[in-house]
C-alpha cells in the first residue's frame, strides 16, 4: 500500500534510465520531445525491472526486466548515479494519482504508477567507485548555498525516454523553473569535472506519476491527455497540493543515498 510520506526510496539500483529524462520537448539532441523521469520503485531493495543491477552482478536476463532494456551494459565497479530532488507527497496526491492512473489505463492498460515520486537535476550517470565520494564532496559544496523553494507542477505531460522503450505519464513544472535550472547548472559543473554528460540543455522538469513499457505515447497523447488534465484541474485543492516545497537534494549511487539539505 502506499504510504502518505513517500521519501525513502529502496537501495536497488532503479535509476538507471530514468534520468533520460528531462528531455526536450521540442527534440533537437535530446530526441524525442518527451523526454522521461523515474521508474516504479518498491520499498524493498528488490530488482526492478530494468534496472541496473546491484554492484557486484555481471548477469544481464533481460527477462527479469519486464523487458525493459538498459541504458548502458552493467559493469563491474561501475555505479549507475543520479542526481534528483525526493518529493514527500500527501495523501490527497495519491487519491488524485488513483483518479488518473485508473482515467489513462482505459487508453493504456498496461500503465503502472510510480510507488515514489522525484524530479531529476541529472541524466543517470556511470561513476567509478573510487569517485563516488569526490563527486558527492563536490556536489556538497556547490548546494550549499541553495535555499528551499516551491515548485508548482501541474501540467500533465506525455514522456518517452531516450531510447523508446518505456513511456511515462508526469507532471510537468509551472513555476520554479528558473530555480530549478540554477540547481542543475551547479551539478552540471560537478559532472563536466568527472567528464560525464550534463542534463539536458532545454529540460522539461517534472515528476513522473506513472510508467509502461514500448512508446504509447501515440496512444496517450490527445484525448488521454486532454481528460488528465482536466482531472488535474478540476481535483479539490489541486493548486495547494501540487505545490511542492523541495527541502533537500539527493545524489543515489549504486545503493549509496547522500542528501544535501536546502537552507
Amino acid at each position: 500500500a502506499m504510504r502518505a510520506a513517500l521519501v525513502g526510496y529502496s537501495s536497488s539500483e532503479e535509476e538507471e534510465e530514468e534520468e533520460e529524462e528531462g528531455g526536450r520537448r521540442g527534440g533537437g539532441a535530446q530526441g524525442p520531445p518527451r523526454a522521461s523521469a523515474g521508474r516504479p520503485r518498491l520499498p524493498v531493495p528488490a530488482g526492478l525491472p530494468g534496472d541496473p543491477e546491484p554492484e557486484e552482478a555481471v548477469s544481464d536476463d533481460s527477462s527479469r526486466h519486464g523487458g525493459r532494456v538498459r541504458g548502458f551494459p552493467h559493469e563491474r565497479g561501475s555505479w549507475a548515479t543520479h542526481v534528483y530532488l525526493p518529493c514527500r507527497v500527501q495523501e490527497e496526491f495519491l487519491e488524485l494519482l488513483e483518479l488518473l492512473v485508473s482515467r489513462a489505463r482505459t487508453y493504456v492498460s498496461s500503465l503502472a504508477a510510480m510507488e515514489e515520486f522525484h524530479l531529476s537535476l541529472s541524466q543517470c550517470v556511470v561513476l567509478r567507485y573510487h569517485w563516488i565520494d569526490p563527486f558527492v564532496r563536490s556536489l556538497k559544496e556547490r548546494l550549499a548555498s541553495f535555499d528551499r523553494f516551491f515548485c508548482v507542477a501541474d501540467q500533465v505531460k506525455v514522456y518517452t525516454n531516450q531510447n523508446k522503450t518505456r513511456t511515462f505519464i508526469g507532471l510537468e513544472v509551472s513555476a520554479g523553473h528558473f530555480q530549478l535550472l540554477e540547481l542543475v547548472s551547479e551539478v552540471d559543473r560537478v559532472l563536466e569535472e568527472f567528464g560525464l554528460p550534463t542534463f539536458y540543455k532545454d529540460p522539461s522538469f517534472h515528476i513522473s506519476l506513472a510508467w509502461c513499457v514500448g512508446d504509447l505515447s501515440g496512444r496517450l497523447e490527445g484525448q488521454c491527455l486532454r481528460e488528465l488534465q482536466d482531472i488535474v484541474d478540476g481535483f479539490e485543492d489541486s493548486a495547494l497540493l501540487l505545490r511542492v516545497q523541495w527541502e533537500q537534494i539527493r545524489c543515489k549511487s549504486g545503493n549509496k543515498y547522500f542528501s544535501f539539505p536546502l537552507r
